[in-house]
């Protein structure tokens, strides 16, 4: 009989069999794992079982590569405030598609575990303002490390002043200095001003406008390095998310005209 007891955060709950579900988690020791939950589409079971939400896992199963069953037990529902906004309840669905499409299943990822559970706590803050929205990005920046793509961000890949960095190349990941771009900037991505050194930053950028940014850089990563061999593609969660977002910048700078 294979076991385990871990923390976990629930990716998705996708119907299964009669009132049951498979549960996909993000534990702080075994990765995203899948496990078959009885159940779990009553009443009683099916509130804690929100993606975002966190549990107890107890895993079992008679062999190590099979689904195995899990017994969960809620531990904390979504980040307070969370359904209050719809933006903030968009970037956590977004997170959670990511890492269920995304991670390789039962690979340890703890760090990738204990940041998601940095962002929500960022979600839940109301007195950091439009702040986790930056911190959302800074979260993809992780995740695609995690999965192998290191974004080199605080030096120049030509060679450059390294604090006069502003665009990001899509090729190398890495970034370009102003002077660097100038022949090509055309076909960089932009650095949003909270990546940037602080004398490169612009000024008159809303902190929303400057997330898109950051939204838009992370996104093209995602799209051409992390899903370029998925089916699917990038998760519809974080493509719909990015467009809401989008939307939401329009409305400020229209009330700001």
């Amino acid at each position: 009989m294979e076991q385990w007891t871990n923390q976990g955060i629930v990716l998705s709950a996708r119907s299964h069999g009669e009132g049951g579900a498979v549960v996909s988690l993000l534990t702080e020791n075994n990765g995203r794992h899948a496990g078959y939950v009885h159940g779990a589409m009553s009443s009683k079971k099916r509130g804690f079982l929100q993606a975002g939400s966190q549990v107890k896992a107890q895993w079992s199963a008679r062999v190590s590569d099979s689904l195995g069953t899990y017994t969960l037990e809620p531990e904390a529902g979504l980040p307070d405030g969370v359904l209050d906004s719809s933006l903030k309840l968009a970037a956590l669905l977004s997170a959670c598609s990511l890492c269920d499409a995304a991670l390789p299943e039962r690979e340890g990822h703890s760090g990738l575990y204990h940041g998601f559970l940095a962002l929500m706590d960022m979600l839940s803050n109301d007195d950091l303002g439009d702040q986790w929205g930056a911190a959302y990005v800074m979260w993809e920046i992780s995740l695609l490390r995690e999965l192998g793509f290191h974004l080199e961000l605080d030096k120049c890949a030509g060679g450059g002043d390294s604090e006069t960095l502003c665009y990001a190349s899509p090729k190398t990941g890495r970034a370009v200095s102003k002077a660097q771009a100038a022949p090509y900037k055309e076909k960089l991505l932009l650095l949003p001003n909270f990546l940037r050194p602080h004398v490169m930053r612009e000024e008159g950028v809303e902190v929303q406008e400057d997330i898109l940014t950051g939204l838009k850089m992370t996104g093209y990563f995602l799209e051409h390095w992390a899903f370029i061999h998925h089916a699917k593609g990038v998760p519809e969660p974080r493509v719909m998310f990015e467009e809401r977002f989008g939307r939401s910048v329009v409305n400020i700078i229209k009330e700001r005209v």
